[in-house]
């Protein structure tokens, strides 16, 4: 049987009354991007403050972030989201569990905290390594001027270390973009959902998927763009070179 291509396809109404398969598609890509920079913003924070007890001197801290970075990293991706969206309101108290379930946007939510807290334990891991990396007469020196711990790395460690680990942190926001396409299974209809709706709609499987994978490739381009413009404006001479 031969396929009958339709790339005109994309300007058809759609059935679900959202204007054009067009419009379907750029809708998901929309909610792609939402998700990914929510994720992303909680893998930043998280990732940082794990990144940091991991190098602290104290024990305990060391092995918390350890934990953290253990628990998270080591299970797939769509078992945690599996566990937030489906098992985390069971095992609640009642009244919690159904504030969970009827939720407005709760795939959205999970989905974005899910991915958010499965980055974490990858961005720190890049974080304490940045923060290894630095010469250790740096925090000597922090020590010197009479500052604590905490500014030590507030003003000293942590700015050097993100910008080492700039490059690595750019793989990572787009593995986090990527990502998002595993929310489709618990309900969340961003552009993997739509494409696949598409398909559904109109049987042109390939025409869905190929325009999905331009936009994929479209968003990590300006990403990509956009983090070596930013890694170039804040490089350090003898850490980073620009190219």
């Amino acid at each position: 049987m031969n396929y009958h291509w339709n790339w005109r396809i994309f300007w058809e109404p759609a059935p679900n009354g959202t204007g054009t398969y067009l419009d379907m598609l750029l809708s998901g890509l929309v909610l792609t991007i939402e998700t990914a920079i929510c994720a992303w913003i909680i893998a930043l924070v998280f990732g940082s403050v794990i990144g940091v007890l991991r190098t602290l001197p104290s024990k305990t801290a060391s092995r918390i972030g350890f934990g953290y970075v253990e628990f998270f990293r080591n299970l797939p991706l769509l078992v945690q989201l599996f566990i937030w969206f489906f098992v985390l309101p069971e095992i609640l108290p009642r009244s919690w569990g159904l504030w969970l379930k009827q939720m407005p946007n709760a795939p959205f939510y999970t989905a974005a905290i899910g991915i958010g807290l499965f980055m974490s334990a990858r961005v720190a891991e890049q974080t304490r390594a940045g923060i290894n990396s630095l010469p250790r007469g740096q925090k000597l020196a922090a020590t010197a001027l009479g500052l604590t711990t905490a500014q030590a790395y507030r003003y000293v460690l942590l700015p050097m270390a993100f910008r080492i680990i700039m490059p690595p942190l750019t793989s990572e926001f787009l593995s986090t973009i990527k990502n998002t396409s595993v929310a489709i299974t618990i309900g969340l209809i961003e552009l993997t959902g739509e494409a696949r709706a598409m398909q559904e709609f109109s049987f042109q499987v390939f025409e869905a998927f190929t325009a999905a994978t331009v936009l994929y490739l479209l968003v990590n381009i300006v990403v990509v763009t956009a983090m070596r413009l930013l890694e170039r404006a804040i490089a350090v001479p003898g850490y980073i070179t620009g190219k």
